[in-house]
């Protein structure tokens, strides 16, 4: 035991502790609400370990709604004012033939012994309101130090779950902490450990590591992790771009695009891809200056390829392919063509753009970068005048539709849907009003000329 600052249980989870005390046991909340906790962050979940057995903290909580989550492995998931509070016997676990999971477990009495599995020295930490933090392992020095360090033998933690390869990763991206030398030697010699993890747990993770203020530094230290989930990222480590836009090799500068852009999954995985297809496509014309044409639309269907063999979502799928795609867009420069951009593309696509350009243009030279957001503030202004408008950007902006089209005596067709087209056309190029006297004369004019 050591002293510790003290740390502010919930009530529903101080409810747990003090009842399996009650019952003469013992109980601490673990893990990461401790770990949390003591960097002064609000935990999303409270875990409780005791040395009572499943069968007894099922006794001590028979008035408790109880979830059986993994009973196997003495873990029961008790709910107090509708929050659940995950309760786990203290265990020691078996061989993981898998790579990922123990075959079996065995309950021991000391919660030392059950620190000593856990993965990283900031996650193996207990603590008792009455007793104080439990820290067999230098977790506390370790947060103070901003380390990620395993507990114990690197090389036997990670061969035991191999997805902790990638945790490591993520706890340092989140907390913009470095990782210790051996720990992080053994991530590197064990990261084929990697292909025995389900492609959602490293999807689920890889989205982690990018949305946390050091994922660049993460990238740029560990770019042979990241080639074991995306094989197609190698390529680009060392690329020299040879261009004037560019001071960074494609992987490096995709590093400091992903850090510039805002923490959202979408974005930064946008980012992650946006160049992916740059050493596929690079050229050199005779003044020796690199070139890569068509890699936003090379990248995209890369993009596609690679989140589809992460089983991504198909919301998420669909808008990183865009946002690869029209990367390297330029905005238009008039109201009919801002409208048009923003009729086929949709708002919150063009609202991404402005970071995903922002982003890259941070992660470039200095090369003609006051131009670039010259050009970035005057579309910012456009389209804020355009908004501030009665929208014109796609046929559902119209005044009309194809019902007062039928009233008009049209039948449903194809030319329909071009007259529609047409009328928009004209409305984004203000040579015509949109309202519905206006569209209807000029229905009447289009088809009686």
């Amino acid at each position: 035991m050591q002293d510790s600052p003290k740390i502010q249980v919930p009530e529903y989870a101080l409810t747990v502790v003090q009842r399996l005390e009650h019952f003469g046991y013992e109980a601490y909340v673990v893990g990461g609400c401790v770990r949390d906790s003591m960097l002064g962050r609000t935990p999303k979940d409270w875990d409780v370990c005791t040395n009572a057995t499943p069968q007894q903290v099922l006794g001590a909580f028979k008035r408790f709604s109880v979830i059986k989550t993994g009973l196997q492995h003495g873990t029961v998931t008790v709910m107090v004012d509708h929050e659940p509070v995950e309760v786990t016997t203290f265990r020691i676990d078996g061989e993981y033939t898998d790579n990922r999971h123990p075959d079996a477990v065995t309950f021991v009495s000391r919660v030392e012994e059950d620190l000593a599995r856990r993965d990283f020295t900031i996650n193996a930490m207990a603590y008792n309101p009455t007793h104080g933090l439990v820290d067999a392992f230098g977790g506390q020095q370790d947060l103070a130090a901003g380390l990620i360090r395993c507990v114990g033998e690197p090389d036997a933690r990670f061969n035991e779950d191999g997805l902790r390869i990638l945790r490591a990763l993520r706890f340092a991206s989140r907390y913009n902490f470095d990782i210790e030398r051996e720990t992080a030697f053994s991530m590197r010699r064990n990261r084929h450990l990697l292909h025995n993890v389900s492609v959602e747990r490293i999807f689920t993770e890889l989205k982690g590591i990018l949305i946390g203020s050091g994922a660049g530094s993460m990238m740029l230290a560990f770019p042979e992790i990241f080639s074991v989930i995306i094989p197609e990222l190698a390529p680009s480590f060392g690329f020299d771009q040879r261009n004037p836009h560019h001071v960074y090799d494609v992987w490096t500068h995709t590093a400091h695009a992903v850090q510039a852009t805002p923490a959202d999954p979408v974005l930064r995985l946008s980012m992650l891809l946006h160049d992916i297809a740059k050493p596929a496509c690079f050229s050199v014309d005779a003044a020796g200056k690199g070139h890569f044409y068509g890699h936003p639309e090379k990248g995209a269907e890369m993009a596609e390829q690679i989140l589809l063999r992460l089983k991504s979502d198909t919301a998420t799928l669909e808008n990183v392919r865009t946002l690869v795609r029209v990367h390297d867009t330029c905005f238009p420069t008039t109201r009919a063509d801002m409208r048009r951009f923003i009729g086929r593309l949709g708002l919150p696509i063009v609202k991404q753009l402005f970071d995903i350009k922002k982003a890259d243009h941070a992660a470039q030279s200095t090369h003609e970068r006051a131009e670039k957001q010259a050009e970035l503030r005057e579309a910012a202004l456009l389209i804020d005048e355009l908004l501030d408008e009665p929208p014109a950007f796609t046929v559902k902006d119209l005044a009309i539709n194809g019902r007062d089209l039928i009233s008009l005596g049209i039948k449903p067709s194809p030319a329909m849907g071009e007259l529609l087209s047409t009328l928009l056309t004209e409305v984004q190029d203000e040579t015509l009003q949109n309202s519905k006297e206006a569209l209807t004369a000029r229905v009447h004019q289009l088809l009686m000329p």
